[in-house]
């Protein structure tokens, strides 16, 4: 049907209406369709309620979304502003966060007013089958390769299980550190003891006081400790 006026008090239940003649003003009734309704522009000031797939080249949305259930997208999602989380979120891959500025690029918020601890960073290595000397997290610390591409490792923080037994688990922590080209170990916790350079380089140890700035020293290369001296002469 093709008009430039139309009224009707009974069904239309086939054919073709052009534009040409403004709008359809149906009140407070229904427009129903099984086939595809095809339009240069929609604007619905109402609710939307859709049973079925939407599939949406484009959204612009400019107020609120509410969802009840899971809502999935396959690809890009891009926002302009801060996308607020009232019920947490869960990713399923890795995942990065980039700023184009010195600004925090992670900031974890407590506004707990107790003494508990809070806000808490956790990594959770959930194997089915812990084993000893599993690996359970790093914290690593990179930068961009010097005329090389890709991105390397400078600093580590390494954490690793002893024993896995129920009850009597132990774990050490290992901080290493790049030093020509390679990652060493500076640090190294363990249950039964503290090791300052367990890579066994060249690396003095020294602890200030108040008034020695080698109160305590060992020279890596010379194999000495001194006292209240920067060049021990013997061993102790």
């Amino acid at each position: 049907t093709t008009a430039t006026g139309l009224v009707s008090t009974g069904a239309l239940n086939s054919g073709t209406i052009t534009s040409g003649f403004g709008s359809i003003n149906t009140g407070s009734s229904n427009i129903d369709t099984t086939g595809v309704g095809t339009f240069g522009s929609l604007d619905i000031s109402g609710n939307i309620d859709v049973d079925g797939t939407t599939n949406l080249d484009v959204v612009d949305i400019d107020g609120a979304v509410n969802m009840a259930t899971t809502a999935l997208v396959t690809g890009v999602l891009t926002t302009t502003a801060a996308t607020v989380f009232n019920g947490g979120f869960a990713s399923n891959a890795a995942s990065t966060i980039t700023v184009a500025d010195n600004s925090a690029a992670l900031t974890l918020v407590s506004t707990d007013a107790d003494a508990n601890e809070g806000p808490i960073l956790r990594l959770y290595r959930n194997s089915a089958d812990a084993a000893d000397n599993d690996i359970i997290g790093v914290i690593e610390f990179a930068m961009n390769k010097d005329n090389a591409g890709g991105n390397s490792a400078v600093n580590r923080i390494v954490n690793s299980i002893v024993d896995a037994t129920n009850g009597s688990e132990d774990a050490s922590l290992d901080i290493q550190l790049m030093e020509a080209g390679g990652i060493k170990s500076r640090l190294f916790f363990t249950p039964g003891e503290t090791v300052f350079n367990e890579s066994s380089r060249d690396q003095n140890f020294r602890v200030e006081s108040n008034g020695l700035t080698h109160a305590l020293f060992v020279d890596g290369g010379t194999n000495r400790v001194g006292i209240g001296t920067s060049s021990p002469d013997m061993l102790l």
